[in-house]
């Protein structure tokens, strides 16, 4: 989730300036280890320094941009390539200007963690946040006992769905209360992160800003922020819809402003997306049962040019019945940045009169918005 906004944040223009750099401290011990056994401190997937371990001590100086989240790992065999490896021993900590200092017998998720006032705070969102995470181990349980005959029937899969959804909402409630309670902690900054979602809405994100001490909002984190939610702002539910032209498959060209006067469900997905296709079965029952009641569907495919014929096929294959458009950019098209598109699946849903009414509707949430509006 944070690296999905952190890219929309790197994509916006004229930033604000740089803060002074905030130096840091980490320090700590992990059981007994020794060389080869190396730690890495890493931002995502920026290596930002790394250390041998000596009887199970290390420790890390430098300065970072602003206080922030950040991994450790260990490595035993001291080999950085598999420091990017999910099952990889790793906790997160937050890096702040005094020192945080880590300890553990054995594995990092099982590591104390103390420091300054930043820190402890971090300490009260994690703990706030285990009946979730109980919530997760329970569904990964309930998988890996499954059998793969289980895992493939369309129940299984739509029940483990659902409870992954719910989990994720969960973890978005839990970082939006914390930022309203804490609105002066560098914590609840980075929180935002999180709080947004794997696709962000201006109505959701606008109120936790807002919510904000001045001091963060005034921090060049803060004002990327702030540009971020201008950018959302034009394609929130409410707003007119951008329009556009792009070609189907023959070269014709289509236009949003041809589905003037109907509901119009625009979808945007790839040939290579698992969980766009996956998606589509959803859509057909929704396109078959209200087309005839002033709803259509348009599809638009990020496939690149060389993934042509891969992009006719899956439409093929998925038997999608209604109009298909191609930006052949990734996420990088115009059309895709100016409605904010930085992952797929998404679809915006846009009224008669043009106005985008919806976003990102999935499985029973998009027939349950659709029999409220063409009733």
């Amino acid at each position: 989730m944070k690296n999905y906004l952190l890219g929309m944040l790197l994509l916006l223009p004229g930033l604000a300036k740089a803060q002074a750099p905030v130096p840091f401290t980490v320090k700590g011990t992990i059981g007994k280890l020794n060389a080869p056994a190396k730690v890495y401190l890493l931002h995502g997937s920026e290596l930002l320094d790394s250390t041998t371990l000596k009887n199970g001590a290390f420790e890390f100086k430098g300065t970072t941009d602003r206080p922030k989240t950040v991994d450790i790992v260990v490595q035993r065999n001291g080999r950085l390539r598999d420091v990017y490896s999910m099952s990889a021993n790793r906790t997160q900590i937050f890096l702040e200007p005094g020192p945080v200092v880590l300890t553990t017998p054995d594995s990092l998720p099982n590591a104390r963690l103390k420091g300054t006032q930043l820190t402890t705070d971090y300490n009260r969102l994690i703990a706030s946040q285990q009946p979730i995470s109980d919530k997760i181990a329970a569904a990964g349980t309930e998988w890996q006992k499954s059998t793969p005959q289980e895992q493939e029937t369309p129940e299984f899969k739509k029940r483990m769905q659902a409870a992954f959804d719910a989990v994720g909402k969960d973890y978005q409630r839990s970082y939006a209360a914390f930022i309203k309670a804490n609105p002066t902690s560098w914590v609840s900054l980075d929180a935002m992160q999180s709080a947004a979602g794997m696709v962000p809405q201006y109505a959701e994100l606008a109120p936790l800003y807002q919510a904000l001490s001045p001091t963060l909002q005034n921090s060049a984190e803060g004002q990327r922020y702030s540009q971020m939610l201008t950018a959302l702002k034009a394609v929130a539910i409410g707003a007119p819809a951008p329009d556009f032209s792009l070609p189907t498959p023959t070269g014709k060209l289509v236009s949003l402003a041809d589905y003037r006067g109907k509901y119009v469900l625009i979808d945007f997905w790839a040939s290579w997306c698992k969980p766009c296709r996956q998606e589509h079965p959803n859509i057909t029952k929704a396109y078959n049962e209200y087309r005839s009641r002033n709803f259509d569907v348009l599809g638009i495919s990020l496939d690149i040019e060389k993934s042509r014929d891969k992009w006719l096929k899956a439409i093929a294959d998925d038997q999608l019945p209604w109009t298909q458009v191609v930006e052949p950019h990734l996420l990088e098209g115009d059309v895709a940045r100016r409605y904010n598109v930085k992952a797929i699946p998404q679809n915006f849903l846009i009224d008669p009169t043009g106005k985008i009414v919806a976003v990102n509707l999935k499985g029973d949430e998009l027939q349950t918005t659709l029999a409220q509006l063409l009733k």
